[in-house]
């Protein structure tokens, strides 16, 4: 019997038979983690169109998912009907192609398949053909950014500058356990609130920077790394904070005492950080404060790893007890006898509001302060790496003319100074049309702003001027010197015009520690060409430093303030004529030379001052200056002390008429 020929199956049945068995859904191609995968970046832009093949993953799946960029074919290949790469020319790379793209075949398959115990699933029924599709639209060609690949994971930022330095060169103490570090941080504390006068300037600035300066050197007297040279110096500076802060104590013109004050915060920044350069020195004023702040966990984890963590807790506790039990017992028996009453006003403090925010302030930054000072001294940074020599930037053609221009500068002002100093009194008047108190006056603080100017162009040069070669080197000494000789002239000439015109108008304060700054610009100058001889200048930093703490030493010892007085007293016998407004706003530093003022202008100096004096000062704010001034006063008796009237009738010039 002759075999049949197969029937066709009927379109709508198979169909209905598609219908009813679909095929399974494709799913997402899973591999397993391997360090052999690379990663790669994705190689579309930012925002552009793309293909996506929906899929399903199976719950539970874990691998890394390949995304494959679909690629533009090659024209040779398209035209001639060949798939891509088979024309005899390399095929595009995927991560570099442009997305016009071709649809490749996708294959789907389930690494870790949860049905895989199952039957496999039944082959799909033929379909009938389906016909021609359009090609779909192609996406617009788009500039492909290119990316670093980087792999997947969490990223940090990089280290800053200040955080490199601090791993390399200063990476903090230990953590350690002791009640020596709790006991200097205590010390700092109480040593500000019992003893510094913010009111008043007196002694106890020195005794609380004294007791802070012990609970510290007590703190670290067995932890300090630091080399016996190195040891000594900074012992040197904490001297030289001490001794600034004896001035309040002896002198009370509030000018002397910031800068003392201000001058003594710098010692302890060198005596805590250390430092011999420029670059060094400007660290300490700012890691010092750094320290304060970068010190509190350290100093809190020497109380948790002690013996009874949980003392500090208890300290405190009992004394909040202790405060509540003498308030409510004092407060009873205060009001039971008004004896004890007025012996217990004299003893305790006052507790106002604004006070106790006061007593605060000042245990916290004397605490700061210890913390700074012992934080750094257990470990101390090192500052050698910011002294590093300056690298030549700038070549003969681009300092020497310029070099040059300056010193013939100098040259021409300085001959005219010397015409001016010597016997030229004459040639100004002519010449210029003024007097020689107007001319003297009129070019101090422009004289100032050229030392401080080529002060900072010698630095400069030093620093970044190439002198690799011998001729290099003969001329920039030369030029240096010639600088460094001519701005010592032009400050003579600026200290002689100060000088003369103080002589002609009057004597202040402020001008004294001008004349004195000044001078020291001059000292600096001769410091820099001593150390042009031989190219070693390390050492002027430091050396200005303590001759700028000399100067105020010098400064307090003059008694600035007392010898004004005494200057325009003189004055007023020679002319008649004095600032009494002036002199009246001076300190108590002043009193002595002003009570050998005849009447009325005595009684007028001395208003304000005797005003001041009237309240009596605590022991912790005696001062030398304020001692004296009452002395004087008793012995002139409340009689010779005036008031408003008669400073009117003393008035000789139009200056400030009210108090500083």
């Amino acid at each position: 019997m002759a075999d049949q020929p197969p029937k066709q199956p009927d379109p709508a049945t198979a169909a209905k038979a598609a219908a009813a068995n679909p095929p399974p859904a494709p799913q997402l191609l899973v591999m397993p983690p391997t360090e052999a995968i690379p990663s790669l970046v994705w190689p579309g832009a930012e925002g552009e169109a793309a293909w996506a093949i929906p899929v399903l993953v199976p719950p539970g799946t874990r691998g890394y998912a390949i995304f494959v960029p679909m690629v533009p074919a090659e024209p040779a290949a398209r035209a001639a009907g060949e798939p891509a790469g088979r024309s005899g020319k390399p095929a595009a790379t995927p991560a570099v192609t442009a997305p016009a793209v071709t649809a490749p075949a996708v294959t789907a398959q389930a690494a870790t398949a949860p049905a895989a115990a199952q039957s496999p699933a039944p082959a799909p029924p033929a379909l009938p053909p389906a016909k021609a599709m359009p090609p779909a639209p192609q996406p617009p060609q788009v500039p492909v950014a290119q990316y670093p690949a980087r792999p997947f994971g969490t990223y940090e930022r990089p280290p800053t500058a200040w955080q490199t330095f601090r791993k390399k060169h200063w990476p903090g103490p230990k953590k350690a356990q002791g009640w020596a570090v709790p006991a200097g941080v205590l010390a700092g504390a109480l040593g500000f609130l019992i003893f510094l006068p913010l009111n008043r300037v007196g002694i106890g600035w020195f005794l609380g920077w004294l007791a802070l300066t012990l609970g510290v050197a007590f703190a670290v007297r067995k932890s300090a790394e630091l080399p016996r040279g190195e040891r000594l110096l900074r012992s040197g500076w904490a001297v030289a904070a001490l001794a600034l802060l004896l001035i309040p104590a002896f002198r009370n013109a509030w000018w002397l005492v910031t800068f003392s004050v201000l001058g003594a915060i710098g010692c302890t920044a060198l005596a805590i950080v250390g430092g011999r350069r420029l670059r060094s020195i400007l660290f300490s004023l700012v890691a010092a404060p750094y320290a304060a702040l970068a010190g509190i966990p350290w100093v809190r984890s020497h109380l948790k790893a002690g013996r009874n963590p949980g003392i500090a807790r208890r300290i405190l506790f009992s004394i909040a007890l202790t405060a509540v039990v003498l308030l409510v017992f004092g407060a009873l028996l205060s009001s039971a006898d008004v004896a004890f009453s007025q012996l217990l006003d004299g003893a305790v403090p006052d507790l106002r509001l604004s006070s106790i925010f006061l007593w605060i302030f000042l245990a916290a930054a004397g605490g700061l302060l210890a913390v700074s000072g012992i934080y750094t001294l257990a470990a101390p940074p090192a500052t050698s790496s910011l002294d590093t020599e300056g690298r030549g930037r700038f070549g003969l053609i681009e300092w020497a003319p310029a070099g040059a221009a300056l010193v013939l500068l100098f040259g021409g002002f300085v001959a005219v100074q010397f015409t001016v100093l010597f016997g030229g009194s004459r040639h100004v008047l002519e010449t210029a049309g003024l007097s020689y108190s107007q001319y003297a006056r009129s070019g101090f603080w422009q004289l100032v702003a050229v030392t401080l100017l080529s002060l900072a162009l010698i630095a400069s040069l030093a620093r970044w001027a190439k002198r690799d070669q011998a001729v290099e080197r003969v001329l920039l000494r030369v030029l240096l010197g010639l600088l460094c000789a001519l701005s010592v002239i032009i400050v003579a000439s600026a200290l002689s015009r100060m000088w003369e015109y103080q002589r002609v108008y009057s004597f202040t304060g402020e001008r004294i520690f001008v004349m004195a700054s000044e001078l020291l610009l001059g000292v600096i100058f001769v410091l820099i060409a001593v150390a042009g001889l031989k190219w070693q200048g390390r050492w002027v930093p430091g050396a200005t430093v303590g001759l700028a703490v000399l100067m105020l030493l010098g400064l307090a010892a003059l008694d600035p303030e007392g010898y004004v007085a005494g200057r325009n007293a003189a004055r007023y016998e020679g002319s008649g004529k004095i600032d009494a407004w002036y002199l009246r706003a001076l300190s108590a530093d002043a009193t002595p030379a002003l009570t050998e003022l005849p009447d009325p202008v005595r009684r007028c100096t001395l208003s304000w001052i005797a005003e001041d004096l009237e309240e009596p000062d605590p022991w912790y704010a005696w001062n030398l200056g304020r001692q004296r001034a009452r002395e004087a006063l008793a012995e002139l008796g409340p009689a010779a002390i005036g008031s408003q009237q008669d400073c009117r009738a003393a008035d000789q010039f139009d200056l400030p008429k009210t108090r500083r």
